[in-house]
């Protein structure tokens, strides 16, 4: 290498006089400093590089890539460049046309700018934290102030011209700190100043959807910001503004409030059009027969589109005469097209009651001629309360049966103590209301009455047989025939003082008694084991048998009365005054 550059210096000495010698040799004796920009002359233009001379001893190279336009120059052409060393490994002088115009852009910079002023420059590049501006010379955008939201694709900016305010200049380390946003934000508050000046209440204004949230969207009207809440959307009811807009939208917006002292603008969209509940009452009268568009299904009904901005609740007590419909959900999907009927409209709520099932023949309106009172049926056990059973009829027709009606000769505390799910049950049509679909039914009246033939049957003092049924602390029950119970009670079991009923009678116990009371009325009979040890002639009836048989004291009845009452008591210890 070094012996062509001697070549190439010899050729280009050959032929000149002593006296030129001379001068070229005093002028490579010059002072030069390291770091100081020099001019020279391009001696050639070679593959890869530049050869320069700067007036020293030996020439310089500079490689290609730090010239620009490295086309529109010429062998003789005079640049500059920053002497970085006088001499390399090779005794060649290190120069740089780059670093020299860095060095001359950076001086400008700092002769021409100061913190605050704005600059122009182009985004290059990202680096960890911000990017990359050239402005002359390299300068740092942090990643918070290319923009006033957060950048979400920084790409986008690589390649623009764009206008910078210099926040910060560091001589030491010779960098240069820029900002877009202060920029932005300036410029901002003297737009959103002059935007207050002209804004006014009813004016329509554009502007671009600049965030959403649950509540509302934030629109940017070139200068501030304006909320327009969920509500101001739309005319007709939607979930989440996000169904009305998106980020980036631009929309024509109505000013519905100004606050000028806090800087808070209120907008709608609703307003660009005109209210379709002003009229509605005339446009859709209670009996009009529409058809609209399942929107929205809640579990009490279903929202349905009958114009944009207007829906009507059909709820699930309207959707079928015969279906028991617990959600609606059930029976109907978002999309389906839907046939209804009005069956009232509230203006001022913006409400309009629909029914799906007003559009079908109600079969409950022949009920009371195909179920008449009075008629025998046959039902089955579908469903229980605590006061009765649902008997299905046929499908969507249902009567009940109270539990006052399952028995003649029983309490009946819960209808599970007589019936069962799936069961057939005999009944009786006892009363028909197709207005509130409601059908009575009863099944001790599809059965004789026990106690129509008691009279004749029994009277007082007779002498009669029968079973214990049940035991309670204060008597007995002893069955006499089907469904026909008496009371002995706890004094008539024998002469001798009883102080348990359950140490003298057991459950199924064949006993003799006679009857010491009998109230048709009231269905109760009243017993005495005492009394049956008399003959017929010597029995008397006194006022001793009746203990604990007086009105208001006992309760006997066919139907078991104290069931509820007693039916755990059978075992417990005997509990005495003064007890705790």
């Amino acid at each position: 290498m070094t012996d062509t550059l001697e070549l190439e210096a010899q050729q280009m000495t050959r032929g000149l006089t002593a006296a030129q010698l001379e001068k070229m040799y005093d002028e490579s004796l010059k002072e030069f400093n390291e770091g100081s920009i020099i001019e020279g002359i391009i001696l050639a233009i070679r593959s890869n590089d530049v050869l320069v001379d700067v007036g020293y001893k030996s020439e310089g190279i500079i490689p290609k890539h730090e010239f620009k336009k490295l086309e529109e120059l010429s062998e003789g052409d005079k640049i500059e460049v920053l002497l970085e060393r006088l001499e390399d490994d090779n005794g060649m002088v290190v120069l740089s046309k780059q670093r020299a115009e860095t060095q001359k852009n950076w001086d400008r910079i700092l002769e021409t700018y100061s913190e605050g002023d704005l600059i122009e420059g182009v985004i290059h590049g990202r680096v960890k934290g911000g990017m990359l501006v050239d402005v002359g010379v390299e300068a740092f955008l942090p990643g918070s102030q290319v923009d006033l939201v957060p950048v979400k694709n920084p790409d986008d900016y690589i390649g623009q011209v764009i206008q910078f305010k210099i926040i910060k200049i560091n001589l030491e380390r010779r960098n240069i700190v820029v900002s877009r946003r202060e920029l932005l934000e300036e410029q901002r508050r003297e737009m959103k100043a002059q935007l207050l000046t002209e804004i006014k209440i009813g004016q329509q204004r554009k502007g671009y959807v600049k965030n959403i949230t649950d509540f509302g969207a934030f629109i940017d009207l070139n200068g501030m910001d304006g909320l327009l809440h969920i509500t101001d959307m739309s005319w007709g009811r939607i979930n989440h503004p996000s169904e009305m807009v998106k980020i980036g939208d631009e929309l024509e917006v109505t000013i519905l409030d100004v606050d000028y002292e806090k800087e808070r603008v209120s907008l709608g969209l609703k307003q660009q059009s005109d209210n379709p509940w002003e009229e509605i009452g005339a446009k859709y009268p209670v009996g009009h027969r529409i058809r609209g568009k399942v929107v929205n299904l809640m579990p009490y009904g279903a929202f349905v589109e009958l114009e944009p901005g207007v829906e009507g609740l059909v709820h699930v007590s309207e959707l079928s005469w015969t279906k028991r419909i617990a959600r609606a959900s059930d029976v109907l999907n978002v999309g389906d097209e839907v046939d209804a009927m009005v069956l009232a409209v509230n203006k001022d709520d913006k409400k309009i009651s629909l029914g799906i099932r007003q559009t079908e023949e109600n079969p409950w309106e022949i009920v009371a001629n195909k179920y008449p009172i009075g008629s025998r049926i046959v039902g089955t056990v579908r469903n229980f309360t605590n006061y009765g059973a649902f008997l299905e009829l046929e499908e969507g027709v249902d009567g009940m049966v109270h539990v006052s009606d399952m028995s003649w000769t029983r309490k009946v505390n819960h209808p599970s103590e007589v019936l069962e799910k799936g069961q057939k049950v005999d009944a009786v049509v006892l009363e028909v209301d197709a207005s509130n679909q409601r059908i009575s039914l009863g099944m001790k009246q599809a059965m004789p009455d026990p106690w129509s033939s008691v009279a004749s049957k029994y009277a007082i003092g007779q002498l009669v047989e029968g079973k214990v049924a049940k035991l309670a602390q204060f008597g007995a029950f002893v069955e006499l025939e089907e469904g026909i119970e008496g009371l002995v009670h706890i004094s008539q079991i024998s002469d001798e003082r009883v102080e348990k009923v359950k140490d003298v009678l057991k459950v199924g116990d064949q006993v003799k008694a006679r009857i010491v009371k009998m109230d048709e009325v009231d269905r109760r009979i009243g017993l005495s084991i005492k009394a049956a040890e008399v003959s017929d002639d010597e029995f008397q009836l006194d006022e001793s048998m009746l203990e604990g048989l007086r009105p208001g004291e006992d309760m006997v009845d066919l139907g078991s009365a104290f069931d509820d009452a007693f039916s755990g008591l059978e075992g417990l210890e005997e509990w005495h005054p003064g007890d705790k």
